[in-house]
């Protein structure tokens, strides 16, 4: 597992950030399954899991201490603990804390929306077959700064619709969380890609003070509507792909 560093994603916290920074919004087992590690550890096998994609039988875990031949916990354990903080919102609140504790880095300038699909061969929530990909698939669309950090998200949508579809809702709910978290967006330019290019979604940026720097779908007009261009700025949309370094 790589080491931990200032502006970067980590893959693995000490014992120490761990407790300063992630325990105190992870649910706790009251009775029944208590964990036979230390909680750090078993979120670190999850930071290994979302970092590298393995499937859960083969994360690296290491060897029980006082019984070699076995490991020191199941897979399947580690996998209960994710989906436990998955569904009761402990993994949320570590996100949108961490979202606060760089506040000072972010670059709320230019934020850049994608579709990101996700193949998913044995199913699960939202799924469906996506023709681009040839397989089932789920899609997020994320919302990041300019720098490449994660602001907001929507829910999983399912891989046989486009980036587009439902987009009015989720980019009032992703608008508003971003604001609930004291962070200031607005005169901000919005980086997306012709796919996004839709009156709705025009509309909600203007309603939320936000510049549409979307490129232009020339699917939707079928001849030039009179008056000036809409504004695209391409120099500034290359910066959606930029990422932390």
């Amino acid at each position: 597992m790589e080491g931990t560093a200032v502006s970067c994603i980590p893959t693995y916290l000490t014992q120490e950030q761990f407790g300063q920074h992630v325990e105190r919004h992870l649910s706790k087992a009251k009775r029944g399954f208590v964990s036979t590690i230390p909680l750090y550890k078993i979120f670190n096998y999850i930071l290994y899991f979302l970092h590298t994609g393995c499937q859960w039988e083969r994360l690296p875990i290491d060897k029980d201490k006082d019984h070699p031949e076995n490991k020191e916990i199941s897979h399947w354990a580690i996998y209960h603990h994710f989906r436990k903080w998955s569904r009761d919102g402990s993994l949320e609140k570590v996100w949108k804390y961490s979202i606060s504790a760089i506040k000072e880095e972010l670059d709320l300038s230019e934020i850049n929306l994608d579709g990101s699909h996700t193949i998913a061969k044995k199913g699960g929530e939202s799924v469906a077959y996506q023709g681009r990909k040839k397989a089932k698939t789920s899609n997020v669309l994320p919302i990041t700064d300019k720098n490449g950090y994660i602001l907001s998200s929507t829910d999983i949508v399912a891989g046989n619709h486009n980036d587009a579809f439902n987009l009015k809702p989720h980019l009032q709910s992703a608008f508003k969380d971003i604001k609930r978290m004291g962070l200031d967006i607005e005169g901000a330019y919005f980086n997306a890609d012709s796919a996004f290019d839709t009156k709705d979604a025009r509309k909600t940026c203007f309603n939320h003070q936000v510049i549409p720097n979307v490129a232009e779908n020339k699917r939707n007009r079928k001849r030039e509507k009179p008056g000036p261009r809409r504004l695209f700025d391409q120099e500034v949309y290359k910066h959606r792909f930029s990422l932390v370094d």
